[in-house]
């Protein structure tokens, strides 16, 4: 039974967070999906993964390659997980459920703490997956570090 980490972003962007926490994820021996609400989204990010020398090349692809069941991390914005990740790590708000949450060894929501409708779905999605028993932690970097400021 996994947890949902939430991440409020209100120091660093998407692109220098996400790179980070895909290489934690690797180093634990996870393959990961990326969810985005968007292609447009999606294609933003794969863009900003191959240009993000400071953490090392992140082996990834898009859903629709013809290798995406072999990839270590995989970029989309469907609902399954065709790369048999343990980890998913939605972005611009991107669906969640909580069987997910239950089936993965961790979630991870990163949402911008500077766009007040993404912090309202990420107060949802917390309440939604809160209420149905799953386990969450509510990380923040207001203070400069990452802090686990709740958790359920």
């Amino acid at each position: 039974m996994g947890a949902a980490y939430f991440y409020h972003l209100t120091r660093n962007p998407l692109e220098h967070t996400l790179p980070i926490l895909l290489g934690k994820a690797l180093g634990a021996g996870w393959r990961v999906t990326v969810r985005g609400a968007s292609l447009e989204g999606i294609a933003r990010l794969d863009d900003s993964l191959w240009k993000h020398p400071e953490e090392g090349f992140l082996p990834h692809g898009l859903d629709t390659s013809e290798t995406a069941a072999d990839q270590p991390v995989l970029l989309t914005c469907g609902m399954k997980n065709l790369n048999n990740s343990a980890c998913l790590m939605t972005v611009h708000g991107a669906d969640i459920t909580a069987d997910e949450v239950n089936a993965l060894e961790r979630v991870c929501v990163l949402f911008d703490g500077a766009d007040g409708a993404a912090v309202q779905h990420a107060r949802v999605q917390w309440k939604a997956l809160t209420d149905a028993g799953c386990s969450a932690q509510y990380w923040s970097e207001e203070s400069g570090v990452w802090e686990k400021k709740a958790e359920r």
